[in-house]
């Protein structure tokens, strides 16, 4: 899964950029409305946690301006006002769930975990191949009733090729949604990866390569 941070209270936002990092999920961080914008429509997000209050462009301009570039990432909108007018506002904008300030940080990974599931195409609390159980919902995994001690990178490959149902998923996809803006390019990371992952399945193997094409369940 991969979210994008959207505040500009850069102690906060790292603050939470590391705890959702700690829940398995690749995290970038904006700090500013114009630059956010940019990224969203440039970059696939499953989750946009968008602050109201932004200098740049508001928080509020961003939002419609996603929504009416038909942007499929879902919003999260945060804000320190909590009244009902607020709510509305935020819903009415096109925000698909709205948390006021402050909140109490499990809340808020819950959050992003439900709108997650609600992406295109939506994604179910818990997914099954076998007897491999990912539970998206609560982030962990398991294999004939073994619990799996899946790092984030592992945990989110898995989840994505899972998710995808029978289809090859390229390297270059799991790097743009696993990890996160930082990753190079042309790292053997996503390699390394499959390789650990295939490790701590164990067999029968269950992750297959497809040539020229990248990765399977």
């Amino acid at each position: 899964m991969r979210v994008l941070v959207v505040e500009d209270d850069e102690e906060m936002a790292q603050t939470v950029a590391v705890g959702l990092r700690r829940a398995r999920m690749a995290v970038d961080v904006s700090f500013d409305g114009q630059e956010a914008l940019e990224r969203a429509l440039f970059s696939d997000y499953d989750v946009i946690v968008l602050d109201r209050d932004l200098p740049g462009m508001h928080g509020d301009e961003v939002c419609a301006e996603l929504v009416a570039s038909g942007c499929r990432s879902r919003v999260l909108m945060l804000t320190a006002a909590a009244t009902a007018a607020d709510l509305v506002d935020g819903l009415n904008l096109g925000a698909d769930d709205y948390l006021p300030k402050p909140f109490d940080f499990p809340v808020l990974v819950a959050r992003i975990g439900a709108l997650a599931r609600r992406a295109h195409p939506a994604v179910p609390p818990v997914v099954r191949h076998g007897d491999l159980v990912v539970d998206t919902a609560g982030r962990r995994a398991s294999r004939a009733g073994r619990h799996l001690e899946l790092a984030p990178k592992e945990f989110g490959v898995l989840e994505l090729l899972l998710t995808s149902k029978g289809r090859a998923v390229s390297a270059e996809e799991l790097l743009e949604r696993v990890w996160d803006e930082a990753a190079d390019p042309f790292t053997s990371a996503v390699k390394i990866t499959i390789s650990r992952l295939r490790a701590k399945l164990g067999s029968p193997p269950v992750i297959e390569t497809v040539a020229k094409r990248g990765y399977r369940i």
